[in-house]
């Protein structure tokens, strides 16, 4: 166990490669640790995925477990719920990025929790519960790929499938202390179903836990998918050369200012800025400065994604029963029913008002710096998604006071990126965000690896670990 859990992706898929293991021994030992892993942290919808046959360790990630989360539907044949009681559904084909994981070789074991409809910042739910921290079983995971970071965090798998829609990716990597990277819009694939996935702010890919991991997966389904409204051209060179290519002296902004009405604990803020102060000493020229946003246009132009979401059930063959579902649920169907053209016209606006300014700013600096959360991974319960009486904007406001930063690079398109550079007193993990313009993902994982070389957190390992 203690030998699975200590290596990465990468690590494991050259042991099975090379025939020092067998993939079913990978396979046995990893079934173990998620089941050990669950025990402490509820961070599974349900049993394991029944044993198959693997008929090679071929691919680049050949022999290498993981699971896929509860956003269904992804994974053929594979039971999906949103985390809601209201919906129960089987996948009837694979998502296209959940071929490409198959054909990169990963072997998917297991579904991970997530919160209803993924429109929460935190894992949990009335239907699995709350998936809990593995480095304090107190505190929340984030979301709403919560459960994928807490079993990447827990060593149970290297790495594991999430998406993105305002930080999803991004919030639980700061929470759990794993890197969480959004790929620019259009980089990976939305699928057969959708042509744009949340109004085009939502992203499909995965949390890993060290920058070779990010780089080799991206490279296995980073290319160009057809058909799809937005697609970005292939890249120059695999991203793994990017991760080990010296990026050159960079021009780089950091602020701690949010885009939303809150404040910023002073340790998070702190790990920012120290992370400047080591790019500046790696050689790089960085100064305070941050694009001007106003945050009720970050929130009007996010709600498009959760209004998504609604319109989606509400085209299902089967709807949901809303009395089976949560408060903000249920806001969000009754206002995506109401939500006229007019008023989805504005929303658009709203984005195109957070779009050129952002893309202005990085085409100024070749990277923004910010903390990815504004506060440490909050308390269970802190943000209550069966509170009555929201509306969906009052639910996102709540959802931006607790991480500010994340939103705008959905609405935006840019790639971004939570690498876990610090900790805080009482050991609770602190992610920070790196933004480059669109397209640039070899931009931050060459930065990435630059800080993983200077401020190292591989050794770290959370309490609840397998």
């Amino acid at each position: 166990m203690h030998e699975y859990a200590e290596r990465d992706a990468v690590a494991l898929a050259d042991l099975v490669r090379t025939g020092q293991v067998r993939a079913d021994e990978v396979e046995r030992v990893a079934r173990l640790a998620l089941e050990r892993a669950h025990d402490d942290l509820n961070a599974l919808t349900g049993p394991l995925f029944e044993s198959v046959p693997l008929p090679s360790a071929a691919g680049p990630l050949g022999g290498v477990p993981f699971v896929v989360k509860d956003s269904g539907p992804f994974a053929r044949g594979v039971r999906f719920t949103l985390g809601s009681r209201a919906v129960d559904a089987v996948a009837t084909a694979d998502h296209t990025l959940m071929s490409r994981f198959r054909a990169a070789g990963l072997v998917p074991l297991g579904q991970s929790t997530a919160p209803e409809l993924g429109l929460h910042f935190a894992t949990e739910s009335a239907r699995h519960g709350i998936t809990r921290n593995p480095w304090n079983l107190g505190r929340g995971a984030g979301g709403s790929s919560g459960g994928s970071a807490a079993l990447v965090a827990a060593g149970a798998v290297p790495l594991a499938h999430g998406n993105d829609g305002a930080g999803s990716l991004r919030v639980p990597a700061s929470a759990c202390g794993v890197i969480g990277l959004k790929p620019t819009r259009g980089r990976t694939p939305c699928g057969r179903l959708a042509g744009e996935a949340g109004f085009g702010l939502i992203t499909e890919f995965g949390l890993t836990r060290t920058v070779r991991d990010t780089a080799r997966l991206l490279d296995a389904v980073c290319a160009p998918p057809v058909g799809e409204k937005f697609v970005v051209p292939a890249p120059h060179r695999p991203y793994a050369e990017a991760a080990r290519t010296d990026p050159g002296r960079l021009r780089i902004a950091v602020t701690t200012t949010p885009w939303a009405d809150t404040r910023v604990d002073t340790t998070v803020a702190e790990a920012a800025l120290d992370a400047a102060r080591v790019l500046e000493w790696i050689g790089h020229t960085v100064e305070e400065d941050h694009p001007h946003l106003d945050p009720e246009d970050v929130v009007e132009g996010t709600a498009l994604a959760a209004l998504a979401a609604g319109t989606a059930l509400l085209r299902a063959p089967r709807r949901p029963g809303p009395a089976l579902m949560e408060d903000v649920s249920r806001a969000v169907l009754s206002e995506a029913r109401r939500c006229t053209a007019l008023e989805v016209a504005a929303m658009l606006d709203a984005q195109h008002r957070v779009t050129h300014p952002l893309g202005a700013f990085l085409d100024r600096y070749d990277l923004l710096v910010t903390p990815t959360l504004g506060r440490l991974p909050a308390p269970h319960g802190a943000l209550d998604y069966d509170a009555p009486g929201h509306s969906v904007r009052s639910w996102l406001r709540a959802l931006l006071a607790y991480g500010p930063f994340t939103a705008p690079f959905n609405v935006a398109g840019q790639p971004a990126i939570s690498l876990p550079l610090a900790q805080s007193p009482e050991g609770l993990p602190i992610g920070v965000q790196l933004v480059a313009a669109h397209g640039r993902e070899d931009l931050l994982l060459a930065v990435a690896a630059q800080l993983e070389q200077a401020v190292p957190w591989g050794d770290r390992r959370p309490p609840f670990h397998v």
